[in-house]
């Protein structure tokens, strides 16, 4: 396994977390990273091997309880170590993959013989809870039992508890607060272990070796995304670059702030790349956040003001200096306060006679009053028209005919006035004649243009389209399409791009587009991505899964969770009716604040009605539909607190429940991510209390949101659909039954847009590659039947590409072995024998192979559809 870095040495923190990154995401081993940090104590887990291959199976024992196996090139790779080698590689393997899982974390619940030891009436354990608080004296018999000298205090809380009355071996906090107590106190009792089981055979995956190129395969994926990143993996790519120079970076990087993060990091050393990667005035303003630690997508402004090192000013300065007047300034007004803020760093009229373009555009952004006074006030209220800095801006003002002077101030009509202007004056034929321009702003205006224009207008307005989507972002292209087509329905959506993801909705009283109009615009965008999948390599044959239309296209992932399976907001997962499903919560609170989280469930019926709730205030509901593992209040470092809750599907049905939507919530009102750590998730069928291969999806709490709705269970279609969104807070103590209507209002809105099918799936993006890559293409439907397409000789791409996405009459039956002699591969379990080299998609890639595949993840469907030509500014 060579080494690929230079300059981080094997075995430091960065490299480890180099390790982390790509063992996190393509499930590759570093193993020269992790194999020199080994000590004496890594032995304690493989019981003191004796032999390299005892140590070997030892540790396949443990993985496999993770759900993971070692592929056969990292199976010959350990097995040439030596056994303290293997002890320190091991140990680190496993860290990483506990910490990834969330096993990493001391998962005590409050009743440690959750669920069997739960309460059945919560009720009678409030008020036992209250007397005891309340009731209990000092040297007395218990109020509840009347037994004496059994009632002691616990620490540090100093609580009186009886320990008859509460069972010191079953509960892990105070019976009375609810709080964590000291580990050591008396209270507590040895509770019974448990004995891991083995994972399930069809959970297993691989773990494969690293290679020379990964750490640089792996940036180029993420460069070449067509949506803005999410945050972790903005993270990630910072951390990939770390030894990065500018022969890693593409020809083009499509999303700006990548573009960002990319050059906030080389720009220290390659200062000519401003040039290349800032082409407006935004690039330049996500590049000052990237540099003081901010969002480099502009949702949050930096922590605090921080002064930039002069070489960055006046790059940054000299850069905005170049670019023309018009879209300098209406770029920098459509984020006035952000500009405001950085220009008391960038200082831009103590450099209006080297940079007048640049002092210009601040002069309108900030409205600069112009005054003959004597004194020329650089750092004041006004420019003295006679000094240097008055005079540069004024001159440069001059040759501009768009900047105009009213009253001793600098003003401009932007390109976005003129559009809003435009529509609101009943001029929409002026507003597509303005947006022509502007291939990108015409597609994302599309749908209020197709609504505003009159009839005769509409062949105009598809020759604007069909002229426009030849530059635009695939990504764009995709989002149209599905605004396009999907009828105005009871609630709209709205997804802002403020610090998370936060979801508004509203009643949805738009008109419907005219069919006539929507079928010939869906045609062209459509067209448009058919065209640009034609100039792909070809392939042989093509293999698809029907249930990828339960996956929705890759987007925006700038509010998006950190996930492990990185599923895109909307998209849904078949479950077993008869699945039993655990919910898991985990957080550490920081010190001197308490951090009360709870995880709660409730159930609606099939008109969104509410039939029920599992919380703090009911710790089972029907007995063990739902079964809560108890309230924890505080979560103290280092052991932090849990919560788990049960549900049993086929017990949820009987009942009258369709709609199951767990909530996590901030009860006492602390954001989070005041939290030192936390995390939420859910399991399938687990075999023991925490089940790292059971883990069905695990997500990050993040930001400034105290309620996070993370997905939702449809008990009659039988799916699990990702919501990932937040609910706006306000006041102390939330819980499911103060916030149920709102709860059910956002997921009735999930679900009434994303459950339609209009939006773009997954299995069009790979139903587009397929028709336009190959002709002939097997499907496997979701009965488990394979058949197969044949592209006639008198049939075109588009005809082929709609006959195989709406699934007509197929051309022939075929058997499952079709997957194994396919190229091309979409799927999403990849239980399947791909030939070496094939292009495979898995959403669960469980044993396939990277080391003889190419697997590729979602956003590589839009990646490749990228335009032939774009307007943005080349790297290189």
């Amino acid at each position: 396994m060579p080494a690929e870095l230079s300059s981080v040495e094997p075995g430091s923190p960065t490299a480890r977390a180099l390790a982390a990154v790509l063992l996190r995401r393509a499930r590759l081993v570093d193993a020269v990273s992790l194999t020199p940090s080994v000590r004496r104590s890594a032995w304690h887990w493989l019981r003191r091997p004796l032999t390299t291959q005892a140590g070997l199976a030892a540790l396949q024992a443990e993985l496999i309880q993770r759900g993971l196996l070692l592929s056969a090139g990292l199976y010959r790779h350990c097995a040439g170590l030596n056994p303290l080698a293997l002890a320190g590689l091991g140990q680190a393997l496993l860290e990483l993959l506990d910490a990834e899982s969330g096993k990493d974390a001391n998962h005590v619940p409050l009743f440690r013989g959750f669920p069997e030891s739960v309460p059945a009436n919560t009720e009678t354990f409030y008020i036992d809870r209250v007397f005891a608080r309340l009731l209990q004296e000092p040297d007395q018999p218990c109020v509840l039992c009347g037994e004496v000298d059994v009632v002691h205090p616990v620490s540090p809380c100093a609580h009186l508890v009886c320990r008859s009355c509460w069972d010191g071996s079953d509960f892990s906090a105070c019976p009375i607060c609810l709080r964590r107590i000291d580990p050591d106190d008396p209270f507590l009792k040895p509770s019974f272990d448990e004995v891991p089981t083995k994972a399930r055979a069809d959970r297993l995956r691989l773990l494969s070796p690293s290679f020379a190129g990964s750490i640089r395969s792996t940036t180029a994926d993420l460069l070449s995304r067509q949506a803005p990143l999410s945050a972790r993996d903005r993270a990630d790519l910072e951390l990939l670059l770390i030894d990065a120079d500018p022969s890693w970076l593409p020809t083009v990087i499509p999303v700006r702030e990548t573009r960002a993060v990319v050059l906030a990091r080389l720009l220290p050393q390659h200062p000519d790349l401003i040039d290349s990667l800032v082409g407006t005035a935004t690039d330049a303003l996500r590049l000052l956040y990237a540099l003081m630690g901010a969002d480099p997508g502009l949702r949050t402004p930096p922590v605090r003001r921080q002064s930039l090192p002069r070489a960055a000013r006046r790059a940054v300065l000299g850069r905005l200096n170049q670019l023309p007047v018009e879209p300098l300034v209406e770029d920098m007004l459509r984020h006035q306060r952000a500009w405001k803020r950085v220009a008391e760093n960038l200082h831009p009229f103590d450099h209006a006679t080297t940079y007048p373009r640049a002092a210009l555009a601040f002069a309108v952004l900030r409205a600069t009053r112009f005054t003959s006074a004597s004194n020329p006030g650089l750092r004041g209220r006004g420019l003295d028209t006679s000094g240097p800095a008055g005079r540069s801006v004024l001159a440069e003002a001059a040759k501009h005919p768009v900047i105009r002077l009213e009253d001793g101030r600098l003003r401009m009509n932007t390109f976005a006035s003129r559009v809003e202007g435009a529509f609101s004056s009943g001029r929409p034929d002026l507003a597509l004649e303005l947006l022509r321009g502007r291939p990108g702003e015409l597609l994302r205006r599309l749908v209020h243009l197709a609504r505003a224009l009159p009839v005769d207008a509409h062949p105009t307005l598809t020759d604007a389209v069909t002229t426009a989507v030849s530059d635009v972002s695939p990504v764009v292209l995709t989002a149209a399409l599905g605004q396009v087509r999907t009828p105005p329905g009871d609630l709209r959506l709205f997804f802002p791009r403020g610090g998370s993801a936060r979801v508004w909705t509203t009643v949805d009283e738009r008109e419907p587009l005219p069919a006539g109009l929507a079928t010939a615009l869906s045609a062209v965008l459509v067209g448009e991505l058919l065209r640009r999948a034609t100039a792909l390599p070809r392939v042989r044959r093509a293999f698809l899964d029907e249930e990828l239309s339960r996956l929705a296209a890759p987007g925006s992932e700038r509010s998006a969770s950190s996930t492990l399976l990185r599923m895109t907001r909307g998209s849904a997962q078949p479950i077993a009716s008869s699945d039993l499903l655990r919910l898991f919560l985990h957080w550490v609170e920081p010190a001197e604040q308490r951090v009360d989280l709870d995880l709660s469930v409730a159930v609606f019926d099939e008109e969104w009605r509410f039939v029920g709730l599992c919380d703090y205030t009911r710790l089972r509901f029907d007995q063990d539909a739902l079964v809560h593992s108890g309230d924890l209040t505080s979560a103290p470092a280092p052991l932090g607190a849990t919560e788990f809750v049960d549900l049993d599907l086929v017990a949820l049905r009987r009942i009258g429940g369709r709609y199951v939507l767990p909530v996590v919530f901030s009860y006492n009102n602390v954001p989070f991510d005041k939290l030192l750590r936390g995390f939420a998730g859910v399991m399938r069928r687990p075999s023991e209390l925490f089940d790292p291969a059971a883990v069905e999806e695990r997500f990050d709490l993040t930001g400034p949101a105290k309620i996070l709705l993370p997905f939702g269970v449809d008990l009659h279609t039988k799916e699990l659909r990702w919501y990932d969104v937040n609910l706006s807070t306000a006041g102390y103590g939330h819980n499911v039954a103060r916030y149920a209507g709102q709860v059910a209002l956002m997921a009735a809105a999930m679900e009434e847009v994303h459950g339609a099918g209009d939006r773009v799936s997954l299995w069009e993006l790979a139903c587009w590659h397929a028709a336009a890559r190959t002709n002939e293409v097997v499907v496997r439907c979701a009965d488990g039947s394979v058949v197969g397409y044949h592209r006639g000789a008198a049939e075109d791409v588009t005809t082929f590409a709609h006959r195989l996405s709406t699934r007509r009459e197929p051309d022939r039956y075929w058997d499952l072995d079709a997957a194994n002699r396919a190229d091309f591969i979409a799927v999403v379990t990849g239980d399947i024998d791909p030939k070496s080299g094939a292009e495979v998609y898995a959403l669960h890639p469980h044993l396939l192979d990277p080391s003889n595949l190419r697997l590729i993840d979602a956003p590589h469907f839009l990646t490749t559809l990228a335009p032939d030509t774009r307007a943005d500014v080349p790297v290189h």
